[in-house]
């Protein structure tokens, strides 16, 4: 008997849909530092990118309430539609289930706002009348207070939704560095991205690799001067 939840991610058996990643909805956010969660989502969106994952927008209530998507997200999907919507839950619109069918895949990768409101219900009625498997990114969604996003991901986890951070995603789906055709895309999301250990990346491309710094901008260094001492 094979377990689904023991198969790794590939950009091959998953998809992804990032829920509500608007203004007003950031705002309520507690659960995590807002510009921590937009660095976190824009990096795992531009991962999805990367390894070509079916992707899926959705926002509630923009013109009303929650304001437009973050632009740093919109600006990695070009031309992508965004899908409206007035319910709280995702799947109550039938272009968001539509659109989850057309891409074919069972694994669904899950980043939105907030993780106790619009993650947690369409997780669960997802699992349940859509037979998916869903996979939370803890650390792109966030929620109106730590015990919110805490406990939210603690009854999702407990009705079968797996827990993942974005980095995590990304790697699973890199899964070897000896896949070139997006080692160097990857690595371009980790310096950007991916806090310390981006910066070690730049370190050792830099100091030890004496690759070229990777600013686009000109500067000059100008030696030492001592000034006199008194």
């Amino acid at each position: 008997m094979t377990n689904a939840k023991l198969e790794v991610l590939t950009p091959h058996n998953s998809q992804i849909i990032f829920i509500d990643h608007q203004p007003q909805m950031a705002f309520g956010v507690q659960s995590i530092d807002r510009q921590v969660l937009k660095n976190n989502t824009v990096a795992l969106a531009k991962a999805a990118q990367v390894f070509n994952i079916p992707a899926i927008l959705t926002t509630v209530e923009t013109e009303s309430f929650s304001g437009n998507t973050y632009p740093e997200l919109l600006d990695v999907f070009p031309g992508q539609d965004i899908l409206e919507r007035t319910s709280m839950n995702s799947w109550d619109d039938q272009k968001v289930r539509d659109a989850l069918a057309a891409n074919g895949r069972k694994k669904v990768v899950v980043a939105g706002l907030w993780t106790e409101v619009c993650n947690n219900s369409f997780a669960l009625c997802a699992m349940l009348e859509g037979d998916y498997e869903i996979y939370m990114v803890a650390d792109a969604s966030g929620g109106t207070s730590k015990e919110a996003h805490d406990y939210a991901m603690q009854r999702m986890i407990q009705a079968g939704v797996i827990p993942v951070t974005w980095q995590q995603v990304m790697l699973e789906w890199q899964r070897d560095w000896a896949h070139r055709e997006t080692y160097d895309a990857v690595m371009d999301i980790v310096k950007t991205h991916s806090g310390a250990y981006g910066m070690g990346v730049d370190y050792a491309y830099t100091m030890v690799h004496k690759a070229p710094s990777r600013q686009t901008s000109e500067h000059r260094t100008l030696a030492p001067v001592a000034a006199p001492v008194r």
